[in-house]
């Protein structure tokens, strides 16, 4: 007998992008998403044999995308992706686990004279928002998070009593600029959250640790990192962060006669040091929530 079998598997529709324009009067809103779903089940036949009974067309899912954008609003990315992955598996009985991945883009209003425009808007510099909801049919799980926020610290860091080798050329330092980029998720404990103010308060933990942790290492920030947004946020089980060392190296400014006293740096693009790592409290087990 054959020893091969399909193994674990999905399918979906990726980067769905949609935009949803709240018009409030002269007043209007804007959400702007790119949406992924996938979605896993009874689907033996359609690889074994190509029956595809079971099998609710990626294109059905762009479809549903934009008509629930119409009907029912974009209240925040956890709250869409919720709505979304209910709706896929609790309609379709061959349809067991829904995972939705979704970005979202912010803008922000413009500013004519003295006052916020009420339908002019411009695209943020600031950092993208993250978010991925699992749904089996019982149970949902939310991985909330952010990527692309760049952050730097021009004092307050050191780095040093590292171990050495023949190879090591690094020189210990005192005083250094500290720069990151950091991805952060963050996974909830239940569904029933205020999804936007969340996401601010936890925004504002990281930039605030960062900001206050004189640092002796990349590692002992993203701890402090993850530390203040569990010590907050009590709905909050796990956060995991990724860090890469935006490297600053100080100019060698003496062949100029010039004595560079920690002001004039080199901003290296690559290759990097990435600093990794789970803050996480005592909780049950986080399921399919990071699949």
């Amino acid at each position: 007998m054959s020893t091969i079998k399909l193994g674990p598997n999905r399918y979906g529709k990726a980067e769905n992008r949609v935009v949803r324009v709240t018009k409030n009067g002269t007043k209007h809103e804007i959400r702007d998403l790119n949406v992924s779903s996938a979605l896993s089940g009874d689907m033996e036949a359609v690889h074994y044999t190509g029956d595809n009974s079971t099998v609710l067309p990626t294109d059905t899912q762009k479809n549903t995308v934009y008509a629930f954008a119409k009907k029912y609003g974009i209240a925040s990315p956890e709250e869409f992706g919720l709505l979304l992955a209910r709706h896929y598996v609790d309609s379709q009985p061959t349809i067991h686990h829904a995972r939705i991945e979704l970005e979202e883009y912010t803008w922000e209003r413009n500013v004519v004279g003295l006052n916020a425009h009420p339908h002019s808007f411009v695209r943020s510099g600031r950092e993208t928002r993250t978010a991925v909801v699992h749904y089996d049919g019982d149970r949902a799980w939310v991985v909330s998070g952010l990527k692309d926020l760049v952050v730097l610290n021009s004092t307050n860091s050191e780095f040093h009593g590292f171990l050495k080798d023949e190879y090591t050329t690094l020189r210990e330092t005192r005083d250094r600029i500290l720069a990151t980029e950091v991805t952060a998720q963050w996974r909830h404990s239940g569904d029933s959250v205020e999804w936007d103010k969340s996401y601010e308060v936890v925004k504002r933990c990281l930039l605030q640790a960062f900001a206050d942790t004189y640092s002796l290492s990349l590692q002992q920030t993203l701890y402090e990192m993850g530390e203040r947004v569990l010590e907050t946020c009590p709905d909050i089980v796990e956060v995991k962060l990724a860090l890469p060392n935006k490297h600053h190296f100080e100019v060698d400014l003496s062949p100029f006669g010039m004595v560079n006293d920690n002001e004039v740096f080199f901003a290296a693009d690559r290759p990097y040091g990435l600093i990794e790592g789970t803050v996480v409290r005592s909780v049950p087990s986080a399921g399919p929530a990071w699949d």
